[in-house]
């Protein structure tokens, strides 16, 4: 069910990702509404799921650096089970920063963050190793130009 936005659901989401620490009353001088009424609004939005997470974004770079990478997977057979399967497996990865189900060639695109290729490889042999897949090809990052989750609104 698709949820009903206005405008000044669209800027108070568009502040929060920029800045989930924005306050109230910051919201408040940008949206054009009360501290109290952004707050308001800002609840609904949890609510209702628009806001699904407020995480920290952590640096690679400072906490010792990490390595990225996409990795395609194709599954021997495309069975409902055997990709419910896959799926809730992944899930359970913290390793695997983002999974996508897809239609193509591959049956699953990954984003995969390890602290070196040999950390990596002992994942692959962990992740990849089960009957249920057929090959997965690896593509290594060698700069994050770009990183993030924010939606245009």
């Amino acid at each position: 069910m698709k949820t009903e936005f206005d405008d000044f659901d669209i800027v108070l989401m568009n502040c929060l990702q920029n800045n989930v620490r924005m306050t109230s009353e910051a919201m408040a001088e940008v949206v054009g509404l009360s501290a109290t009424a952004c707050q308001r609004r800002v609840k609904r939005l949890r609510e209702v799921g628009a806001i699904a997470s407020e995480i920290a974004v952590i640096s690679p770079d400072v906490v010792g650096g990490r390595v990225t990478m996409v990795v395609q997977v194709v599954l021997r057979r495309g069975g409902g089970d055997v990709i419910d399967n896959f799926k809730r497996d992944i899930v359970k990865v913290p390793e695997v920063q983002q999974c996508y189900y897809v239609i193509g060639d591959y049956d699953f695109v990954l984003i995969i963050t390890a602290s070196d290729i040999a950390a990596y490889e002992r994942l692959t042999r962990r992740i990849f190793a089960g009957e249920d897949i057929q090959r997965f090809q690896t593509t290594v990052a060698m700069e994050n130009v770009k990183v993030g989750l924010h939606i245009p609104l």
